[in-house]
This record gives structure tokens, C-alpha cells and sequence, in this order.
């Protein structure tokens, strides 16, 4: 076997390019991405308005007007707890501060190399640098404010594009294959259609359910404002393992900071734990995994370079693209071994959880029916 480094050098800088162009053409390409995905969701919706006798230039917007309606409730539902929690603010910033001075005396206290400091004069300077960096923390946000509300409505206009030459779109694609393939093309494409679209109906269930859990159990465990931070935590978990821990993170530093027991924040630390054991093991395998059939190894990679290339969307869109570059990779013999590396076919990890749960099955059955 021998290597040609003249077909590895443009290997490697045909992979360069095409990272630079995404990276280059973002505020391009995230949008147009997220419509995709967004039009994947929504094509069952349109042809079903479609076979009611509309055109497909209505079926289109109503689609879509559809799923604004939904989420227009979504945030007006969560309205009141969004607006008693601003209110709030102003003690919890504070209380943050006096947790912060504390570790960082008890640091200071602890370690020699570090110079003396007193607390009052620890709490001055941080809200002194608060003040002063708040002039530019609040062009920031207006900045990337406006950034995400422009990229919304390219979003919806490239979705609302999407559904309606969806039929013409495909026909060129296809142009590319010869004649004798096309009905394999016209395979290839409903199936990359199926795996985004079932990636995200999978997490929209996901969401539902693990939202309604965490909220449940922070009612119980007695945190205010729990539907918020129950269901916060739900729509971060679409950023596959960052995202899980960082919506445990903001519900567990709520209840340190507002609560006078470090109990609250314990209890709702080992609730989140349970619930993401339950989800890890039960509800993502069987509703989302199964679709996506994509190894942890992938997913990690995806994540990675999504957040490299594109930041937070990044880390939300290159996932499921991953598993339909799988299903891609699929069809094509000299790129098989692509599929296997994305795929998890043989993940002896996944076939001993399998073993493990149904061992567990089998138990429970007959412990009922002893």
C-alpha cells in the first residue's frame, strides 16, 4: 500500500477551504441551516395542508405561521416567571458577589502568594468594574441582539423559500446523478429528510418530557420559579452534553445564592442527576438515538468543531447534519467507511447498556410476578 502525498496535500486543503468558507460565509450559512432543518419539521405539515386544497405558497406560510403561534405561547406562558425573576435580579447579583468575595478570601487567606485583600474592599472593586464594563456589556448585547433577531427572519424567509421549491430544489440536486441513479438520489434525499426531521420531533419530545420532570421536581423540592428553570434546562439539553450541565448549573446556583440552606442546592443537584440518568438511559436512546445513529465519539467531534466554527449554533446544528452526512456517506461505496466512523454499528458500549437494562426488565418482571 502506498501513500500519495500529492493526493493528501489537496485532501487537507480542500478540508481547509471548506472550514474557512464556513467560517467565512456564517451569517450566511446559519441561517440557511436552521431553515433547513426548520423546513424538515414542517414538510409533513405543509404536504398535509396541501392535500386539504391549499397551494403550496400558502401551505408554506401557514406552516410556519403554525409553528410562530406555538412558540408565541410557549414564551407568553413562561412570560410571568421571566418577568418576577428581573425583578429579582438585583439581590441575586448581589448575593453572587458576596459568594464570590467569600471563595476568593478563603483563597487569599489559604495561599501565600496571593496579596492580602479585605472583603469590603474585594465587594467594591468588582461592582467598580461591573460599572465600568456595563457601558459595553449592554453594546454587546445590543449587537448580538440585533445579530439573532436578523438572523430569525432570514431564518423564516429561507424556510418559507425552502417549503415552497422544495420540489424544484430536489429535481436540481438530482441533475447530478446520472439518469440510471436518480431514483437512487431521490432514496439518498427522503432519507437525510426523515433523519432531521425525526432529530428534531425526537427533541421537541425530549424537551416536553424532561421539562415537565424538572419542573415537577423543583416544585416539590420548593425553588420558585420552577416551570422556568425546569423547562430553561430542557431547551439547553438540545446542546448535547454542554448544554445538560449548564442547565443543571443555573437552577442549582439559584438555590445556593437565594436560600439560606446549602440543602436546596444539593436536592436539586441530585435531581438533575437522576433525571439525566433517566434521559441518558431511557427516553434520548429510544426516541432520539435510535434516529440519529451516531456514535458519542462523533457526537463529542461535532460538538467541538461546531462551537470552533460557529459558536452555540454550531453547537446545535452540526449533530444532526453529522448523522445525515451518515446516511449520505450511506449510498456510496467508496465512502462506507465514513458511514461506520459516524455510525455506531459494533459499539460494544451500547450493546452491554442493552444487556444491562434488560437484565433489569427481566428482574423487575419477576419480582411482580413473585
Amino acid at each position: 500500500m502506498t501513500l500519495s502525498f500529492k493526493n493528501l496535500f489537496f485532501g487537507i486543503g480542500t478540508l481547509f477551504l471548506f472550514f474557512a468558507f464556513l467560517i467565512l460565509a456564517k451569517t450566511i450559512l446559519i441561517p440557511l441551516a436552521f431553515a433547513l432543518l426548520l423546513s424538515f419539521i414542517l414538510y409533513p405539515l405543509a404536504t398535509r395542508y396541501e392535500l386539504w386544497g391549499m397551494n403550496a405558497l400558502f401551505a408554506a406560510f401557514l406552516s410556519i405561521f403554525t409553528m410562530l403561534i406555538i412558540i408565541a405561547g410557549g414564551v407568553f406562558l413562561f412570560s410571568t416567571q421571566i418577568i418576577d425573576l428581573s425583578r429579582d435580579f438585583t439581590d441575586i447579583q448581589d448575593k453572587i458577589l458576596i459568594v464570590f468575595a467569600d471563595i476568593t478570601l478563603f483563597a487569599n487567606k489559604n495561599l501565600n502568594f496571593l496579596p492580602t485583600i479585605e472583603k469590603g474592599e474585594l465587594l467594591e472593586r468588582i461592582k467598580r468594574w461591573l460599572t465600568e464594563s456595563s457601558g459595553s456589556l449592554v453594546q454587546q448585547t445590543f449587537s448580538s441582539t440585533a445579530s439573532v433577531v436578523t438572523g430569525l427572519f432570514l431564518t423564516i424567509i429561507y424556510t418559507f423559500l425552502i417549503l415552497i421549491y422544495r420540489g424544484g430544489i430536489i429535481n436540481a440536486f438530482s441533475r447530478f446523478f446520472p439518469e440510471n441513479k436518480r431514483a437512487q438520489a431521490y432514496m439518498m434525499f427522503s432519507s437525510v429528510q426523515k433523519v432531521g426531521q425525526q432529530y428534531l420531533s425526537g427533541m421537541l419530545i425530549i424537551i416536553i418530557i424532561l421539562g415537565t420532570i424538572n419542573s415537577i421536581g423543583l416544585l416539590i423540592i420548593g425553588i420558585e420559579h420552577p416551570f422556568l428553570f425546569g423547562f430553561l434546562a430542557a431547551v439547553l439539553a438540545i446542546i448535547p452534553y454542554v448544554g445538560t450541565t449548564l442547565g443543571a448549573a443555573i437552577p442549582v446556583v439559584y438555590a445556593l445564592v437565594t436560600y439560606d440552606s446549602a440543602w436546596m442546592a444539593l436536592a436539586v443537584m441530585i435531581m438533575f442527576w437522576a433525571v439525566q440518568v433517566v434521559e441518558s438511559n431511557f427516553l434520548t436512546p429510544k426516541i432520539v438515538g435510535g434516529n440519529l445513529k451516531v456514535n458519542a465519539l462523533t457526537a463529542i467531534l461535532s460538538i467541538i468543531i461546531g462551537a470552533s466554527v460557529w459558536g452555540v449554533a454550531g453547537m446545535i446544528l452540526f449533530l444532526p447534519f453529522a448523522a445525515m452526512l451518515r446516511v449520505f456517506c450511506d449510498e456510496y461505496d467508496d465512502l462506507k467507511a465514513i458511514a461506520l466512523l459516524i455510525g455506531e454499528q459494533n459499539n460494544s458500549e451500547e450493546v452491554g447498556r442493552a444487556k444491562f437494562l434488560t437484565r433489569w426488565r427481566e428482574r423487575i418482571k419477576g419480582w411482580f410476578s413473585k
